[in-house]
């Protein structure tokens, strides 16, 4: 009989991100083998950061799209560009959502690598990385640094979540709507472990 409950959460948790039953994969096999609890933790944790509360409807679905790109997860990509259209997104802000993904992660391997070494002659070599997306971006500029932000988190920039915080206090972002971001990179983190 747990085993009948266990599959249920697992049923559920795919129902929320709009895959069929029949979708599998080991994560959640060995979660389903192990009758795991978390199944329903995650279902939980997945619907409370799709709720928003710091962020509207509109950005939850585009900040999904940036940190679903940058995990390169096809079934949560699918899945927060659908809900991204649904909330009247634009084929532009879909785009700069996966393009600011795509520029972070440059950023944040660069920045990592000058930040770990800490090398003052590798701070005075120029990047050279061509970043004019970030001049004038579609996302508007707030938004924009927040995704940055929250990529940077999940890849680990210490040197890039330090800078994009920063940013986003000059332009009179709260301190909630910031770790209502990196929150919801924590749960898509997790999820990616188990929907793949």
């Amino acid at each position: 009989m747990e085993a009948l409950a266990i599959n249920e959460s697992a049923a559920e948790l795919l129902e929320v991100v709009g895959l069929p039953e029949t979708f599998t994969n080991q994560s959640i096999q060995a979660l389903g083998d192990a009758d795991s609890r978390y199944l329903r933790d995650l279902k939980l944790n997945f619907k409370t950061i799709l709720k928003g509360d710091k962020l509207n409807a509109k950005e939850v679905a585009l900040m999904g799209v940036a940190l679903a790109s940058n995990a390169a997860n096809d079934p949560l990509l699918t899945f927060f560009k659908k809900l991204a259209v649904e909330k009247e997104a634009t084929e532009a802000e879909i785009g700069e959502a996966v393009a600011c993904a795509s520029l972070l992660s440059s950023n944040n391997v660069l920045y990592r690598f000058r930040h770990f070494v800490s090398k003052e002659k590798y701070g005075q070599i120029p990047a050279r990385l061509r970043m004019n997306i970030m001049m004038s971006p579609v996302l508007g500029k707030e938004f924009f640094e927040l995704i940055s932000l929250a990529v940077s988190a999940v890849n680990g920039c210490q040197m890039c979540v330090a800078s994009h915080e920063n940013s986003l206090m000059e332009l009179g972002t709260t301190e909630e709507r910031v770790f209502e971001s990196v929150r919801m990179a924590s749960v898509i983190t997790s999820m990616v472990k188990v929907i793949y």
